[in-house]
């Protein structure tokens, strides 16, 4: 197998690096924010008539007459470019050409470079990768075309396709990549046939189940591939959003419904679509049978105005579309059971009864995302969960460790150990260089020392920029309201869902509300509090205690103004250094606030020094403690953290595949 997991007669020449992640703009250099009230003034004082969209503006292209169109009088009468509201960006659908609000303003005021500029973005992907997809598209050949009837056969069943006609797989145009055993959807140019990029859809036998793998050409960050657009037509008013494009299949074929696929699920939902859903009066979100995809459904339903979506709430018979297709289940019926997004600020138990539902019939899930390097952690607060606020702290003493073993060196390992689990992350590092972090980061990230091993330094480095990790390029002190504008760009160009700002005290300086520092410091608490809120994300704030004796113990009261603190957060984490007078000190995770289920405790951590990562001792060593919150009941027995699955497919991967090796479940010892 070659690049990409395809067969090495399909990956062209040695591997070499190809791909960098796009340049963030909105978080690299200082980007003016624009709001929809300047880009309607703009207009009017240019005299450009303009249309109210549901996320965006329409206006008259000014690059139609680069595109050679048939019909001149047409376009120019008709509003095919779309500037979205909070970020200015545009999309002319004719041309195709995209990009910033500073180059629309340059091409309306006769900058003849800002209109080029623009119209690059919207050319085809680079050649290699042009070659590539082509190559790829030609080798893959349609599902019912292939010559064994019991290779037909095998892959239906693989990919659970037995219900799934071949005029369905025909008119969506996928195929089959015999050579990896995948599925190849392609992405067609917006009103032409021309190949912009694929998805293959690998499946693998994994013990008695199978597990599928997805590759995207280009890179996922630059495919935007909305797949089922081209047959989209100009008068449908309602479409169904799924995150897999076999959930699309089943939900067409068996309603006749309008269906779209999200490139990247339900991880992200990139601006640059927008454009393409404004023609819908409604738009359903299915976009899964667990918690996190109808947290994702309400979060991306909030870009396309609330108050045109529904979503489908998941359930045990309401799963996804193609599985509730297979089980027999009306999809007519499930999507007219269907909720709305938008609701008044007052609502009745009625409205929350199936969110209320779900949570107890999804416990786990509910507990949030498990940490893979903590699992101490995980036995106490259960997950990460988002609409919380986590308040860190920690005191380094110098006869502990060497410099950058302290809070900042744990909570980019904590926030990593996320991040590589799909959760879009943005740092904002105000002590400390974001190369120093990114330096700190990439090391933990590949877990040994890259200064002995720079020829593995690209590939950690090309692993690294898959991650959905952005940062702040803030240093030193920053005002709140800078800070927190920047916050809500990137959750809704990003999709963030997990904030870590190191550290609070870098914001108080320009705060002029009050002399008195508690008082801006609440100020400062109340703010990300209620950013978490309204922005269904978790924020992350380091803080550094009050000087304590070198005798004491760092607790709750040890927050600077910890009243507020205490009353905002959800969860405090304390990193206790405890000296020894024989040598250096022992470090400990104290976890001193819980509110998702009151469980406070705190567990030993061991800091390697070439990996700069701590994780905690050998289970045979380990001894964890459990308090009782003060404020609240006796802490609960934690799960054995057993997780049942369902073997699929058994029948076709029983004996034909090794059993992968599992992680240890067992029991810490008593």
């Amino acid at each position: 197998m070659g690049r990409r997991g395809l067969p090495r007669g399909l990956a062209p020449g040695p591997p070499r690096r190809r791909y960098r992640k796009k340049a963030l703009p909105a978080l690299e250099i200082p980007v003016l924010p624009v709001t929809a009230t300047e880009i309607r003034q703009y207009l009017r004082g240019r005299g450009i008539p303009f249309q109210n969209g549901h996320s965006c503006l329409r206006t008259p292209s000014p690059f139609v007459e680069s595109s050679q169109l048939k019909d001149q009088t047409a376009v120019t009468t008709s509003f095919s470019l779309y500037i979205d509201k909070t970020t200015g960006r545009f999309l002319c659908m004719t041309s195709l050409a995209e990009g910033s609000w500073e180059d629309f303003q340059a091409s309306v005021e006769g900058g003849g470079d800002g209109a080029s500029e623009a119209l690059l973005l919207s050319k085809a992907p680079e050649v290699e990768d042009s070659e590539e997809v082509r190559r790829i598209w030609n080798r893959a050949v349609p599902l019912w075309e292939l010559p064994d009837p019991e290779e037909v056969q095998l892959a239906y069943t693989m990919f659970g396709l037995t219900k799934i006609t071949d005029d369905t797989l025909k008119r969506f145009s996928v195929r089959y990549l015999r050579p990896a055993r995948s599925l190849v959807f392609p992405w067609f140019s917006p009103g032409s046939s021309g190949l912009r990029g694929l998805k293959l859809l690998q499946a693998k036998c994994q013990g008695d189940g199978v597990s599928y793998e997805e590759t995207t050409i280009p890179q996922p960050s630059a495919y935007h591939n909305l797949f089922g657009l081209p047959l989209i037509s100009r008068r449908d008013a309602e479409v169904v959003l799924t995150s897999r494009e076999l959930d699309s299949l089943a939900l067409n074929q068996s309603t006749g419904l309008p269906t779209l696929t999200l490139p990247q699920g339900t991880s992200c939902l990139p601006p640059a679509l927008l454009p393409y859903l404004e023609q819908f009066r409604r738009i359903v979100f299915w976009l899964g049978d667990d918690l996190r995809s109808w947290e994702a459904a309400k979060l991306f339903a909030r870009k396309l105005n609330p108050k045109r979506c529904s979503l489908v709430r998941p359930g045990d018979q309401q799963p996804r579309p193609l599985e509730a297709l297979n089980r027999g289940l009306n999809l007519s019926h499930i999507l007219r059971t269907a909720l709305p997004a938008w609701h008044k600020s007052i609502v009745s138990f009625r409205q929350l009864r199936e969110e209320v539902l779900g949570e107890l019939s999804n416990v786990e899930q509910a507990a949030g995302l498990p940490w893979s390097r903590f699992p101490d952690l995980n036995r106490i607060l259960k997950g990460h969960r988002k609409v919380e606020l986590t308040v860190f702290t920690g005191l380094f003493h110098p006869a502990a460790g060497p410099t950058g073993s302290g809070k900042t060196t744990f909570i980019s390992e904590y926030a990593l150990d996320l991040c590589s689990q799909g959760v879009n992350t943005l740092w904002g590092s105000f002590e400390i260089s974001n190369v120093r972090l990114a330096r700190v980061m990439l090391t933990q990230f590949a877990e040994r020392r890259l200064e002995d091993q720079l020829d593995k330094y690209d590939h950690w480095a090309d692993r690294f920029e898959d991650l959905p990790l952005y940062f702040m390029t803030f240093h030193g002190q920053q005002g709140i309201r800078t800070v927190v504008d920047t916050m809500q760009h990137a959750v809704y160009v990003y999709d963030i869902c997990h904030v870590v700002i190191d550290n609070l005290q870098f914001m108080m300086g320009h705060e002029q509300l009050s002399t008195d520092r508690i008082a801006a410091q609440d100020y400062v608490f109340g703010v990300f509090r209620k950013f978490a809120t309204d922005n269904n994300c978790h924020v992350t704030l380091v803080i550094h205690p009050r000087k304590e004796d070198d005798d004491k113990e760092l607790q709750t009261a040890s927050i600077f103004g910890s009243a507020k603190a205490s009353q905002e957060a959800d969860n405090v984490l304390i990193l206790q250094d405890r000296k020894l007078v024989t040598g250096p000190g022992k470090r400990y995770l104290q976890v001193s606030k819980n509110r998702f289920d009151g469980d406070v405790g705190i567990f030993p951590l061991e800091f390697n020094k070439s990996s700069l990562t701590f994780s905690t001792p050998p289970k045979n060593k380990t001894r964890l403690k459990k308090f009782k919150d003060e404020a609240g009941p006796v802490a609960k027995k934690s799960s054995s953290g057993k997780k049942g699955a369902t073997p699929q497919n058994s029948e076709i991967c029983s004996g034909k595949a090794p059993i992968l090796d599992q992680p240890d479940t067992s029991k810490p010892s008593k």
